[in-house]
């Protein structure tokens, strides 16, 4: 089974890595060639699926400093369209809702192949946004457009740990036709768990099948790049901060942390059974972070039985 099917048949245990396309002014020529080493880089890896983000200022929701300057990167639909054709399993495309008309962003959900392509539909990153299309309303035109196209959410344990009801989130997601559900970067474990055992029994009082977990992992290969997860909203525990403060080698650090998390949360989701695959976030334009993203891709590809 391709990835499409396995999340359609509420099964788990894949793996997927994610990246943002190059900045909004690489030349065609260049997309290309870092598409191309992409691919290459990645073909070993034997993954299920790709996520291309769509990335969004978000100074709206957070009035703190940005620890790193706002660079639009090119429509993540387009980069797929246009220089990833050899890319042969199913791709995940983003699209932050709020900054497309409806008819945009219609007609892009008319032309997917619902065989091929996948979306996660964002909404404002706050309240007070400019907000040009709705997730409510970006939910409608899927289904409206191309009711055969799975469609996720984003699930954030955090907000779970603060409102207590980030599972009911995911229900009423569920219920407008989300299938599956993929998490912010997982350093609190806890957060995590609290989340998967809470939407896990609200699914099983209510006999309704949970959809697929896609858990998110990243290194981190600096303390301003983690400056930067908790600026985005990322609950970083203190003991893990401590840790890569004070490590030789903060990179190394940050990818035992991600191994262990992950290796413990796969053991958990099957305790409970609840569906679940893996995402390696790679968003680092630094060499060895890159690296050791696709290094910690190779390590938990082993681990899982799909």
């Amino acid at each position: 089974m391709n990835l499409i099917s396995r999340i359609d048949a509420g099964r788990g245990e894949f793996l997927i890595f994610a990246l943002t396309p190059p900045r909004l002014a690489t030349d065609r020529e260049r997309a290309q060639e870092i598409a191309d080493a992409t691919i290459a880089r990645l073909g070993p890896l034997g993954l299920d699926g790709l996520i291309l983000y769509d990335i969004d200022d978000e100074a709206d929701r957070n009035p703190a400093e940005r620890p790193f300057p706002f660079m639009p990167t090119l429509d993540p639909a387009d980069y797929l369209a246009n220089h990833f054709g050899g890319w042969d399993t199913p791709v995940i495309v983003y699209r932050a809702v709020s900054k497309y008309a409806p008819g945009e962003l219609r007609a892009w959900l008319l032309a997917q192949d619902p065989k091929r392509v996948m979306t996660v539909l964002v909404g404002a990153a706050s309240s007070g946004a400019t907000v040009r299309t709705s997730l409510r309303d970006a939910q409608a035109l899927r289904r409206q457009a191309n009711p055969e196209m799975l469609s996720g959410g984003v699930a954030i344990p955090e907000r779970h740990t603060r409102r207590d009801d980030e599972h009911l989130r995911l229900l009423a997601k569920q219920d407008a036709g989300c299938r599956f559900f993929v998490t912010q970067v997982v350093y609190d474990i806890n957060a995590a768990k609290n989340l998967v055992s809470d939407y896990h029994y609200a699914c099983r009082a209510q006999d309704i099948s949970p959809a697929p977990f896609v858990f998110t992992f990243s290194v981190c290969g600096s303390m301003k790049t983690l400056d930067f997860l908790r600026w985005l909203g990322v609950e970083v525990p203190r003991w893990i901060e401590n840790d890569l403060t004070h490590a030789a080698d903060t990179l190394q650090a940050s990818y035992q942390h991600a191994l262990t998390t992950a290796t413990e949360l796969i053991a958990y989701c099957r305790r409970l059974g609840v569906p679940f695959g893996i995402n390696v976030e790679s968003v680092s334009i630094r060499r060895v972070e890159i690296e050791a993203s696709v290094r910690l891709a190779r390590e938990l590809r082993t681990q899982l039985r799909g």
